[in-house]
């Protein structure tokens, strides 16, 4: 933990870097085009909705009780296109709650930031913030019967109401030290949660963080890196954390040109994997080299009975190389990466070689071999930002080597799919995949539950929205 004299010292570097930021910020070259993450599919909502009784076509399985949640990004305040990247809009959370068949309600709230309670004349939520980072718009997870609003890169969760209402900035009860992550992984067999968090003023450590039951932080162990790496996500295995520490790294030269999102593809850095043991010191990681890439999101990840660690992943051949937007990969696929700690290799074999993203799979069987994955398609060699413009959700059997598809049809682009298991002890694809599908037809937004079972079928059930959802990153199931 740094003493008071160096946190004192780094608040007025802070400061004096972001006075620097906010000067060049006015001087950025302005652009000539459209923001593709300010217009079209991605053009940021302007109210607050509350709207009952949803339209619904098919028949809503009883045995869902709860509500669908999706997070994502949503300027509350009109961003300067200059310098806005899609990462950094204010939080928006979005949930339709689900009882006895039916739809009872849709709700989308700005989480309560700065900006968002600058705009709508409201006083801050108590609890300690993370300056420029205080709305988080990746992640909205169920926690020990709580609901919380999460992001990475230094952000600290937010404690929000079962009506989507900003309760509080809280750090798990005051248990959180340091940063949280977008991507925690809750371990069925040890009902913990895990995570590996960084902050962009501390380029030479991440943390591996670990929550119990109820979503009190019991670990939280630093682990030495280099040049200030930007890793979204993690995986866990029965007796390791992977550490993805890959070459998009933070950039000063960005942050003080102006730039919101101050992360950039570094050739230089290194890309490699640490494999650090759950209860061990930060001193005991193996770092395993991979070729260079990046991973966003991986699937599941288990150990072998030759101790090899396997972990499938959606790798991009390279990321933040030229846009400044926002992600801009020329190449994505789905990989199994098998990682050899005694030899120091890493061997990556392609599962699917269509450009893809959000992997979900049955949690249920987090650190266990598995057989199913869920991924949306994003449009196949694209050499700039992502245009989430595919209609395609697939399901990849791994066991089998083959790929359902999904297709929602012209103009209906899905979003990241969750799986809900039918039953507690059900078969591995026994349950339906929920999500949100924009119609830019209409303008409208569905949630569309699927059989996973039946994957290339009809739709088990659509709830209707009259509006237009703005493609986000990241939700969840929570049931009652």
């Amino acid at each position: 933990m740094a003493s008071n004299v160096e946190t004192l010292i780094r608040g007025a570097v802070v400061k004096g870097i972001g006075k620097v930021a906010d000067f060049n910020r006015k001087r950025l070259p302005r652009p000539t085009d459209a923001h593709p993450f300010l217009t079209g599919i991605h053009k940021p909502m302007t109210e607050e909705f509350t709207l009952e009784q949803l339209r619904v076509d098919g028949e809503i399985p009883a045995a869902l009780t709860g509500r669908y949640l999706r997070n994502g990004p949503n300027p509350a305040a009109a961003p300067d296109p200059a310098s806005y990247h899609w990462f950094t809009g204010a939080g928006m959370v979005h949930g339709i709650r689900i009882e006895g068949g039916k739809a009872d309600w849709y709700r989308n709230r700005w989480v309560r930031g700065s900006e968002a309670c600058a705009v709508l004349g409201e006083e801050l939520p108590p609890g300690p913030r993370a300056e420029n980072n205080d709305a988080p718009n990746t992640n909205v997870v169920g926690l020990a019967g709580r609901t919380f609003a999460i992001v990475e890169a230094g952000g600290k969760p937010v404690e929000l109401g079962y009506e989507l209402n900003t309760i509080a900035h809280n750090p798990f009860d005051g248990t959180l030290v340091g940063s949280f992550t977008a991507h925690p992984h809750h371990d069925p067999f040890t009902d913990e949660m895990h995570a590996i968090t960084y902050r962009g003023d501390e380029p030479n450590k991440v943390w591996h963080v670990v929550l119990d039951k109820d979503a009190h932080v019991i670990r939280e162990e630093a682990i030495a890196v280099s040049d200030g790496p930007s890793i979204h996500d993690c995986a866990i295995t029965e007796k390791h954390v992977l550490v993805f520490d890959l070459p998009v790294t933070f950039s000063m030269k960005m942050l003080l040109a102006g730039y919101r999102f101050p992360y950039a593809w570094n050739e230089a850095h290194q890309a490699r994997v640490g494999l650090l043991p759950r209860n061990g010191g930060g001193d005991s990681i193996i770092w395993v080299p991979v070729e260079p890439c990046y991973v966003f999101h991986p699937a599941n990840a288990y150990e072998t009975a030759d101790g090899k660690v396997i972990v499938d992943v959606v790798a991009h051949e390279t990321m933040f190389a030229e846009s400044k937007r926002g992600p801009d990969s020329q190449k994505s696929r789905l990989e199994r990466w098998t990682i050899d700690p005694v030899a120091g290799t890493t061997t990556r074999t392609i599962i699917h070689d269509h450009a893809q993203e959000f992997p979900r799979y049955d949690e249920r069987l987090t650190t266990r071999p598995y057989r199913y994955a869920y991924s949306i398609a994003i449009p196949d060699g694209e050499s700039t930002e992502w245009a989430l413009a595919e209609t395609r959700l697939f399901k990849h059997d791994l066991e089998a080597g083959t790929v359902g598809i999904h297709d929602f049809g012209p103009g209906r682009h899905p979003g990241e799919f969750v799986f809900v298991p039918r039953s507690a002890d059900g078969a591995e694809d026994d349950g339906w995949l929920i999500g949100l599908v924009v119609d830019m037809n209409h303008e409208t937004t569905e949630l569309t539950i699927l059989n996973a079972d039946d994957f290339s079928g009809s739709p088990q059930a659509v709830v209707h929205l009259p509006h237009r959802v703005p493609p986000g990153f990241h939700g969840s199931w929570i049931a009652d």
